[in-house]
């Protein structure tokens, strides 16, 4: 189990890494930490699940983070596998074709600019749409935050992961911060949990 997880952060820190030339370009046009997920002049849509994708969460149970002032919705047969200060995470039952809610916190300086690095993860996420590498990009609100959404396209091997990802910036108690939240599975089991992956996304509840 800890090697999957080393995995999709790993594969996470890979996809960051295509847009550090991004960020670096844009870095100058923000002067502020605004940590609104995104300027005036972006539009975005309402995270609201499909019928699909709330049916798959039925039965399921809200699951809170205290810690970072969130919550979310999972079917009743997911399990807890981490609870830390930046890092949570659940699982689905089904071994290596099973799929997971990994959400983690980073915290950024004060001055940090929000509106610049999340205009670079859209522009590089775009970046690779164009590359064939990702299938989704929109910006998207999500209890009132908004951030960047996108998918990864299905892998050649199907054993390889499939990342369903939504990056945002908030103020919290005091303190920016990025949020990371990634839900992902197998190339193979992507049909199986897709709706349960959305449905969790959109379940979302974020203090900020």
């Amino acid at each position: 189990m800890k090697n999957i997880l080393v995995l999709l952060l790993l594969g996470f820190a890979l996809s960051l890494c295509n847009l550090a030339g991004k960020f670096k370009n844009s870095n100058s046009a923000s002067s502020g930490p605004s940590a609104s997920g995104g300027g005036s002049a972006r539009s975005a849509e309402h995270g609201q699940p499909t019928a699909a994708q709330t049916a798959a969460l039925s039965g399921g149970h809200e699951v809170k983070w205290d810690r970072q002032g969130m919550s979310f919705t999972v079917p009743g047969t997911w399990t807890e596998l981490e609870n830390e200060s930046k890092s949570f995470v659940w699982r689905s039952p089904g071994g290596s074709d099973g799929a997971t809610l990994n959400v983690n916190i980073s915290p950024m300086g004060a001055d940090f600019p929000t509106d610049a690095s999340i205009q670079a993860f859209y522009d590089g996420a775009k970046t690779r749409a164009q590359n064939g590498e990702v299938d989704e990009v929109k910006w998207v609100e999500i209890d009132g935050l908004t951030g960047v959404q996108f998918r990864e396209a299905n892998p050649e091997k199907p054993d390889d992961f499939r990342r369903l990802q939504w990056l945002a910036y908030r103020k919290y108690l005091g303190q920016v911060q990025m949020i990371n939240l990634m839900l992902a599975t197998t190339g193979k089991g992507y049909e199986q949990h897709k709706d349960a992956m959305y449905g969790i996304l959109y379940s979302t509840k974020i203090t900020h």
